[in-house]
């Protein structure tokens, strides 16, 4: 099937070849930093995570919400989902890849990867991050995979694909739910030291990559005449509007805990992202913009004549996707470091390097997805 994606459009291969420049241009900027250290990035002793493991913690999440699409065909038979599971699963794949490569961009040198295979311990949260994540990968290419070329070749899948189809469900719990205990197993991080992490990152997840998965859809729409149903945009309309319910619900615990016990260690951190801590604030504005747009895009969902109009509904998604982004790919991480244990403020501000890097990997991302999605197309197309 992989003949399928060499046959597109000027329009597609001009997409191709401009993701590809983006990674060339991101691979050059990789060269320096592997030759000069991560002395080329932002951090420093006192943040350690930057751009990179912040965006990996995103990642970790559009690539779990792909189960909001699994469960309900797979375990309920939910037909309506039957065009998008599949673009689910391969979304899936590209979000898992990207967040190899981003661990990879903060190792320094990649090489330090095979210490985690050579030298493995069980009692690291880093290893079951890599078993956990390497292991869905890997379910939803055989799943993805084989439902595809049954599909091609016009018969059911195979009986044996069903119980990886089932084990990926657990499984993508566990992939938020471990990166969630790398930070909250942390005791000198107060800001993650919370118990409702996993659910808060699990909530973000089930309604940024449905979130994600409808603006994707409604392009393919207009650009390859693939339409997945009104039916499945408003069950996934459903589905994001209580996952974002549910993760700001836990994001006013958070407040709640912190403000009125008055405990300093919970206290700082937010201060930090939403009013400024000791004059620095170079977060406030960007959490603050977050906060607004992502519950005013809750609020847009609440409304079913919103979702029933095909453009308001995109917005909505896009506000809320862009909010989650900014809530976990940068304040989540980054505001986890401050105070330091010192009681000192340490800003952090990514370099050309680290962003040229970082953009270069969401290129490689979506290279991947145009691959496996215009793959999954042209099968859909020869079954219609």
């Amino acid at each position: 099937m992989l003949e399928k994606a060499l046959v597109g459009s000027n329009k597609y291969w001009a997409w191709v070849f401009f993701l590809l420049g983006v990674i060339t241009i991101g691979g050059l900027f990789y060269l320096y930093q592997f030759n000069y250290g991560l002395g080329a990035t932002g951090m420093s002793r006192d943040v350690s995570w930057g751009i990179y493991i912040a965006q990996f913690t995103f990642m970790v999440g559009v690539a779990a919400g792909g189960v909001m699409l699994v469960l309900p065909y797979y375990i309920h038979d939910f037909k309506a989902f039957g065009k998008i599971t599949i673009l689910g699963e391969f979304m899936a794949i590209a979000a898992v890849a990207m967040c190899i490569m981003f661990i990879t961009a903060d190792l320094g040198q990649p090489m330090r990867i095979m210490n985690v295979l050579l030298h493995p311990t069980p009692h690291s949260m880093l290893f079951w991050d890599m078993l956990v994540l390497n292991g869905y990968l890997f379910l939803n290419a055989i799943c993805g995979w084989v439902i595809l070329n049954s599909h091609n070749k016009g018969v059911h899948y195979p009986q044996w694909v069903k119980p990886f189809i089932y084990l990926s469900i657990p499984w993508a719990f566990s992939i938020h739910t471990v990166t969630a205990f790398l930070y909250c197993g942390l005791p000198g991080r107060h800001f993650w030291l919370t118990a409702i992490l996993a659910p808060r990152f699990l909530a973000s997840a089930f309604a940024a990559g449905p979130s994600l998965l409808v603006l994707i859809s409604m392009i393919l729409k207009r650009v390859a005449k693939f339409d997945a149903g009104e039916k499945a945009f408003q069950k996934l309309g459903t589905i994001i509007t209580y996952a974002a319910l549910a993760n700001f619900f836990f994001l006013g615990l958070e407040f709640f805990v912190a403000y009125y016990s008055r405990v300093p260690g919970h206290m700082h951190t937010l201060d930090y992202l939403f009013w400024g801590l000791d004059g620095h604030n170079n977060l406030v504005l960007p959490m603050r913009f977050s906060l607004t747009i992502g519950l005013i895009a809750t609020t847009m969902l609440l409304f079913p004549q919103i979702k029933r109009n095909e453009g308001t509904f995109a917005l909505s998604c896009a506000m809320l996707f862009l909010s989650l982004w900014i809530d976990k790919g940068v304040g989540m991480v980054l505001g986890g470091f401050v105070p330091n244990p010192f009681d000192r403020v340490t800003e952090y501000y990514p370099t050309v390097i680290e962003i040229g890097i970082s953009l270069a990997v969401w290129a490689a991302g979506a290279l991947i997805l145009t691959i496996l999605y215009k793959i999954a197309i042209s099968v859909q197309a020869k079954e219609a």
